[in-house]
């Protein structure tokens, strides 16, 4: 038996789990592409508890950089990037509810070579930005094309790298804000977290009448903390099966693995991410196990364990776990 089948999406959800119908979004599909979260956009598709969407998102540059040249910051639209796939309109999701998302596979597209990574000026997590101004000269940009398929990340003739693929920006709506899409935040958005990925569920707060559920920047791989601020960024097609909690309540998003929870935290400084996902760990594993949120708050500085997602965006996102073989 799969582990899904003892997951909250399974238990919880309105469609228990089970597989509804099937659509797709294509790149035609969606048209024009949002690069800010909110509930003013037209659903590209509506629909019910337990469906399965393949959607295809564009890469973060949405495919400008099509080669390696010497200045790619030229050629894109700052603050125009991580085009996001969607809305996709959930019926019946209300606020207070929460969208279980279970990300059945993702798979690079387009034509090789598919990956690209880049150092842009003041863009990353060991050099100056704008909000960490500094006197000193911008690193030199430069960009990597790397061919990439589900063996693997061919990074040189001597070096192939796993195919660890994630989503690197999954979230929905915020009630009344439209936010970009470069920042994570309560709803989800830019988060980078590589444990995103499939077989994974993430739940994720719906703040407004059908969820709003957005996604696109998905990666090959990735260290903690995209260091450089951009990871190998893919073009993908992304398989998910959509759920509907009611009434789930969480006001940060929560990811299910086979063997962990986790909560996720966005926020600067670092620590202050961290504290927000400890802080929902703590309450979740008080409320899931029946002991004191003191006891939970010992329980967890004796085996929590902590993610790092990005470290370059407005906001750092920190994912706090718990083992399940704990939840006892």
């Amino acid at each position: 038996m799969s582990w899904h089948e003892n997951s909250i999406m399974a238990h919880e959800g309105v469609a228990k789990g089970r597989r509804g119908a099937s659509h797709k979004i294509s790149i035609e599909d969606q048209g024009k592409f949002h690069y800010v979260y909110g509930p003013y956009a037209d659903p590209v598709i509506e629909v019910e508890p337990g469906a399965v969407v393949s959607v295809e998102t564009h890469d973060a540059f949405e495919g400008a950089i099509k080669e390696v040249v010497p200045n790619p910051s030229e050629l894109l639209n700052f603050p125009f990037l991580n085009p996001q796939t969607g809305p996709i309109y959930v019926k019946g999701a209300e606020k207070g509810d929460a969208l279980a998302v279970r990300i059945l596979s993702i798979k690079p597209r387009g034509p090789q070579p598919v990956g690209t990574t880049c150092i842009l000026a003041e863009f990353g997590g060991l050099v100056g930005t704008g909000d960490t101004a500094m006197l000193n000269p911008p690193l030199q940009e430069k960009v990597r094309k790397v061919p990439v398929d589900e063996n693997g990340v061919y990074w040189s003739d001597t070096l192939t790298l796993p195919y660890e693929p994630f989503i690197g920006t999954i979230g929905t709506a915020p009630e009344i804000e439209a936010i970009s899409s470069l920042q994570p935040d309560y709803y989800g958005g830019n988060m980078d977290l590589p444990d995103v990925a499939p077989g994974a569920i993430i739940y994720l707060p719906v703040n407004t009448d059908g969820g709003y559920l957005y996604l696109g920047d998905c990666h090959a791989i990735q260290g903690d903390g995209e260091l450089c601020g951009v990871a190998l960024e893919i073009p993908a097609t992304v398989e998910l099966q959509i759920d509907l909690i009611k009434g789930h309540g969480n006001a940060w998003p929560q990811l299910e693995t086979e063997d962990r929870m986790m909560f996720i935290g966005s926020a600067r400084p670092l620590e202050d991410a961290a504290r927000i996902a400890y802080r929902e760990l703590v309450r979740w594993v008080a409320a899931e196990t029946g002991q004191s949120e003191s006891d939970a708050y010992m329980l967890l500085t004796m085996c929590g364990k902590v993610r790092l997602g990005n470290m370059v965006d407005p906001k750092y996102s920190i994912g706090a776990a718990i083992e399940k073989k704990y939840l006892k």
